[in-house]
């Protein structure tokens, strides 16, 4: 039977019921056999109009002051629309009453007392259940989605300041090595200057040790140069009586 909502499911009902008129029950009905299969036509049709006026929610609720479990996941994950179940009017019980009071009427007639009616099992149809399952993976996906995505964010806000950070790191460390390299080369500039300038032999020294290291570096192997010894930076190559020597 379809529900207000559009949802096909199989309702299975119990009564209790009793022979109140004993004349009417056997003029009008006169077996048991027969009772039981107006009661069925008389309960099914009553639980299919009121089913048919109601949501799922309201059958399958017990009341309306019953509060659900509430789907802290989908609360978490920001997503208003998933795990939070609507309020409802009336719920289960109060459905189960109203069947019983419209088929209590109807069995009268046959000096029949209805005295209890109450939903056995409440199952979907197996055409919808398909998808029931797709909806509620549905929703999962979106939680999983939302969790997912606010991970991708908290790791590329973490990887951000990890890259932030390196770099400040990166340019302190570069800021302290040029300092101390720019503070030992201060120094050894001040060495060298207090040891190869106290006396002229020493500043000619000092000189000629730094000439050398200069030609280390600008004459490879191989070299082809054509120059005059009488100018710098060349002097040096010419013997101590002044000639020129012979390379």
């Amino acid at each position: 039977m379809p529900t207000r909502d559009k949802l096909y499911i199989s309702v299975d009902t119990f009564a209790r019921w009793r022979i109140t008129r004993p004349l009417e029950y056997f003029r009008r009905i006169r077996d048991e056999r027969s009772a039981q299969s107006r009661l069925d036509d008389i309960l099914g049709s009553e639980t299919r109009n009121a089913i048919a006026k109601h949501d799922l929610i309201e059958v399958i609720r017990t009341t309306k002051e019953r509060q659900p479990a509430t789907d802290l996941a989908a609360l978490d994950a920001g997503t208003s629309n998933i795990g939070v179940l609507p309020p409802i009017k009336k719920g289960r019980k109060e459905i189960e009453q109203e069947i019983q009071r419209a088929a209590t009427a109807k069995m009268a007639e046959f000096g029949i007392e209805l005295l209890d009616l109450r939903f056995k099992r409440i199952n979907y149809n197996p055409s919808v259940v398909e998808k029931i399952y797709e909806r509620m993976i549905s929703e999962r996906q979106q939680i999983a989605s939302r969790f997912r995505s606010e991970g991708e964010g908290e790791a590329a806000k973490i990887l951000g300041n990890k890259e932030r950070d390196l770099s400040v790191i990166e340019s302190g460390a570069y800021k302290t090595v040029e300092e101390v390299r720019g503070a030992a080369d201060a120094t050894a500039t001040a060495i060298y200057a207090a040891a190869y300038t106290t006396t002229p032999e020493a500043r000619a020294l000092y000189e000629f040790v730094k000439t050398m290291d200069t030609y280390e570096k600008i004459i490879g192997e191989g070299d082809t140069l054509v120059f005059s010894t009488r100018d710098d930076p060349f002097r040096f190559l010419a013997d101590a009586s002044g000639t020129s020597a012979k390379k």
